[in-house]
């Protein structure tokens, strides 16, 4: 089982360079970093985990930004959205920014999507919650379309553009890797586009049953990676026993020196897994 790490990177935590350096120097697979482009004033979607929305969420740096710092420091750690919020990104912009960290990375991008839960958020974007799925589903679709055609062209209810030339092309083939976060109702996004699904933390109990349902609605085995595991030692071995692919820890938003510490915790427990 792979273990990686997932966290928020901000203007208050530890920076991208360290991060990258000290990820890879304690053996971590992958890093998978979340985004928010903004939060608006006045909220109204209620915060999934409950309670008052973290500071975080309200701070990240954009995350092609600072996966190409990392990539730069690096040379062996997989670089990825976790996720990337496609409803509020214009389709021919993300791709060259998937296809660009692809490049300067030698092929170590993971393009991780979602629909996203913050409707203020999106609204702001010009994207309608109440469509969001069917947006984010066409504009993968545009998207792969950019990676994978010389002269790319898609006519869609939600994109439309007449050829383009669109490079640089990704260094993975056909394109680097597309892992799909959500719950049950994303199911058949990830049958159609899913490389993998990012399964939130759930325990392994849960998760079990949600893998077979998966599997039902892909026609296929799907590889599952856990999201944001903040469990020990029982967390782990319920998700190998599942046959999961790769867990990614949960590494709170703190200063260099903290989270260095913490990084020191984690890489402990993964060298049981590993």
């Amino acid at each position: 089982m792979k273990i990686g790490i997932s966290t928020f990177i901000t203007d208050q935590g530890i920076r991208p360079a360290p991060l990258g350096t000290a990820l890879e120097e304690r053996a971590f697979d992958s890093l998978f970093i979340a985004e928010h482009s903004h939060i608006p004033v006045r909220r109204e979607s209620p915060y999934p985990g409950g309670g008052e929305l973290p500071e975080m969420y309200y701070r990240t740096l954009d995350p092609f930004v600072a996966l190409s710092v990392i990539a730069a420091v690096t040379r062996r750690l997989l670089l990825g959205t976790g996720i990337a919020l496609v409803p509020q990104r214009d389709p021919i912009h993300t791709a060259k920014e998937v296809a660009s960290l692809d490049l300067v990375s030698d092929g170590r991008a993971v393009f991780g999507v979602g629909v996203g839960w913050n409707r203020e958020e999106m609204r702001n974007h010009g994207a309608d919650p109440a469509t969001r799925g069917l947006l984010t589903d066409e504009r993968l679709r545009a998207m792969r379309e950019l990676w994978t055609a010389d002269q790319a062209e898609f006519h869609g209810r939600f994109v439309d553009f007449d050829p383009v030339f669109a490079w640089p092309k990704p260094v993975q083939r056909p394109h680097p890797p597309i892992y799909v976060g959500g719950g049950e109702g994303g199911f058949r996004r990830v049958a159609e586009f899913g490389d993998a699904w990012i399964a939130n933390s759930d325990g392994p109990d849960d998760l079990g049953p949600r893998m077979e349902r998966l599997r039902e609605v892909a026609g296929r085995d799907v590889p599952v990676t856990v999201y944001g595991v903040r469990g020990g030692e029982e967390h782990l071995e319920g998700y190998r026993r599942l046959g999961v692919e790769r867990v990614l820890l949960y590494l709170p938003t703190l200063p260099e020196p903290q989270a260095l510490e913490h990084l020191d915790r984690l890489a402990a427990l993964a060298d049981r897994f590993r």
